[in-house]
């Protein structure tokens, strides 16, 4: 029987506890298991970098709402990355990247798989023939993409790329952390492999950082969990209950973030001291179509750029009381940050350089007409 997204959000991978009946998954706060036998692990557990039921109960979830076989929970977005990485690539392979990518993903390929031997191109997700035109034949291993882009919000026809990384012999790997499971669920557009940034949308409450892989195969799923133990890179019990706990809500969550973040795009996009707003959900975003075609709705991320240039948008970055100064995103909390200080210094001097004018908002849950008199105030 199939369930709908909610219901998997609370149910998934998160039956009653057999013995006491408790409703929520206990966190099983520990390192190590007694064995039945010299090689007989009970239930398969030995060793908690291996195989823990809490993580276990998180990473059927994740499955379940992304539409794969397998799930495997991190200690971070970019430990996921970097695994994958090395359980599918090897030295000598090429990269697709976004030539806007999230500044942490850019500095794991400049500088820490490029000096492993990892080659990578920069290609615009939102233009197909540049990504077919970044394609090495024979050697890139990975088209991967973010939609939404971070932090430009450029948006990648998710099936279309599928269609050109497989004609490569490539995988289709999406950065799914802007949009969330409950937006976009990439798998069911032709994805081989989904990442997430936990510690966004999906945690959801600020207080917990992980990082997840879906793989799209099951035999894909297997080599990814072998190189999540080998490398152990793992994300703790607690980290993992929070992260669940986190899951329950995001639907309603991402739904008031979305209710939020379209007001606040049409505010600014008419508001004199703002010279552009970059959202998919406005129609002249030059990829609101595909948004509309494989999103459930538009998200929560907004990015605009300061009419009065670097300097006005590190003011405004500067004057809001309820759109909290700080990095990351996805939190119930709404923040404000400037990419090119913060999020994205590292790719200053870099084809990923982004513009210094830019503000990039993280619509929170808050009311929104208080969200409002925050941005008029702040603004100038």
């Amino acid at each position: 029987m199939s369930h709908g997204f909610d219901t998997l959000a609370i149910h998934a991978g998160q039956d009653p506890e057999a013995r006491t009946g408790a409703v929520i998954p206990p966190i099983y706060q520990t390192s190590t298991y007694a064995q039945d036998a010299v090689g007989a692990p009970r239930l398969g557990y030995e060793y908690s970098r291996s195989g823990n039921p809490t993580r276990d109960a998180l990473q059927e979830c994740l499955a379940a709402l992304e539409g794969g076989p397998v799930g495997l929970a991190f200690a971070s977005g970019l430990a996921a990355e970097d695994t994958l990485l090395r359980a599918v690539c090897k030295p000598g392979d090429h990269v697709v990247i976004p030539d806007d990518a999230y500044g942490g993903t850019y500095r794991l390929f400049a500088r820490v798989a490029e000096r492993w031997g990892l080659d990578f191109t920069p290609a615009k997700v939102s233009d197909p023939d540049a990504i077919r035109a970044a394609v090495e034949p024979g050697r890139t291993r990975i088209v991967w993409v973010e939609t939404p882009t971070n932090p430009l919000l450029g948006i990648a026809d998710i099936a279309t790329l599928a269609g050109v990384a497989h004609d490569a012999g490539a995988l289709l790997v999406v950065d799914n952390t802007f949009a969330s499971p409950y937006l976009q669920q990439p798998i069911a557009h032709g994805a081989d492999v989904v990442v997430h940034s936990t510690t966004k949308y999906i945690g959801g409450h600020s207080d917990v950082v992980g990082g997840a892989l879906i793989a799209a195969d099951a035999g894909l799923g297997e080599e990814l969990r072998y190189h999540q133990n080998a490398m152990g890179a793992i994300n703790g019990p607690f980290d993992a209950w929070l992260t669940l706990r986190g899951i329950k809500t995001l639907g309603v969550r991402m739904d008031r973030h979305c209710d939020n973040a379209e007001r606040i795009a049409s505010y600014l996009d008419r508001h004199a001291k703002v010279g552009q707003v970059i959202y998919p959900g406005l129609p002249a975003h030059p990829g609101h179509e595909v948004a509309a075609k494989q999103m459930r709705r538009f998200g929560g991320m907004i990015s605009f750029r300061a009419a009065g240039g670097e300097e006005h948008a590190v003011e405004i970055c500067n004057r809001t009381k309820l759109f909290i100064l700080a990095e990351s995103l996805g939190g119930v909390e709404s923040l404000i940050e400037h990419p090119g200080r913060m999020t994205h210094a590292s790719a200053a001097g870099s084809p990923l350089e982004v513009p210094g004018d830019l503000v990039r908002l993280s619509v929170g849950i808050e009311t929104v007409d208080d969200l409002l008199a925050d941005l008029e105030q702040a603004l100038g």
